[in-house]
């Protein structure tokens, strides 16, 4: 059984049809891939499956559970955590302060015993603190733990906002544009990192990105859409040797992406 699948999502904004009738699943410790020309209805499809959209058609199901009128917050406890286009970040808050207040979830004490200074409050503090610099560590990181967030390029940000995802404990982590603002050995490096990710975090991954060679080099599996429609889903080698993906992102008369 898939660990995540969408059937038939469709949404409308207006008069504009944003997605019709795209299906899509991802098993166990894959890597998915969804790519597609801007404005081809990626990010929308990401906001349905994640709960910030509410679909006018079609189901979305986290295991065996339908979700599709269930909250963003109950699907991020049901195992589902993202990133998003524009970054998901506390500004005012430094690198490490935002790895912490991702873990709210697994704080036991009340404010009154955070207020209070209680031993029980600072004990747990210290453990989130301490796994904050592990997973910071673990990203290649660290350096920037007391650095705000104001001090940062676009592409250490999305590395962040990645890092803090992780922090939440996801089953299947969901990435817009994680490559955003990134150079190209900065890009490779992240693309060796998620592969062990998928192993050393026991996760299952779904990517949106612009940068092709990346999705093809990283994914087990992808799905095209143009359109808001799905256009080819399959394996890389299948993808880039898609006419119509090809034509999607170059333009009529080309034969393959790579």
């Amino acid at each position: 059984m898939p660990v995540l699948s969408a059937r038939d999502v469709g949404i409308r904004f207006g008069g504009l049809q944003a997605l019709s009738d795209v299906t899509f699943e991802v098993n166990e410790n894959e890597i998915v891939g969804l790519i597609g020309p801007n404005g081809a209805g990626k990010t929308t499809f990401f906001n349905c499956v994640t709960g910030f959209y509410s679909p006018d058609a079609g189901h979305v199901h986290i295991g065996d559970e339908d979700v599709t009128r269930r909250r963003p917050d109950e699907r991020t406890h049901r195992g589902i955590g993202r990133t998003f286009q524009q970054v998901g970040l506390v500004r005012s808050f430094t690198v490490l302060e935002n790895l912490m207040v991702a873990q709210h979830q697994k704080v036991n004490y009340g404010l009154a015993s955070a207020l209070a200074a209680m031993p029980w409050a600072r004990e747990e503090e210290k453990a989130l603190k301490e796994r904050a610099f592990q997973i910071l560590d673990y990203m290649g990181l660290t350096h920037l733990a007391r650095k705000s967030l104001n001090d940062l390029s676009y592409g250490m940000l999305k590395q962040v906002e990645v890092a803090a995802v992780i922090a939440t404990d996801p089953q299947i982590l969901m990435l817009d544009e994680p490559l955003a603002g990134l150079g190209p050995e900065e890009s490779e490096e992240f693309g060796d990192r998620i592969l062990h990710m998928r192993s050393e975090l026991d996760l299952t991954i779904v990517i949106i990105d612009h940068h092709v060679p990346f999705m093809l080099r990283v994914c087990d599996y992808i799905y095209a859409l143009n359109f808001g429609v799905l256009l080819a889903e399959g394996k890389p080698e299948t993808i880039r040797k898609n006419r119509q993906v090809a034509e999607a992102y170059m333009g009529e008369g080309a034969a393959t992406l790579a």
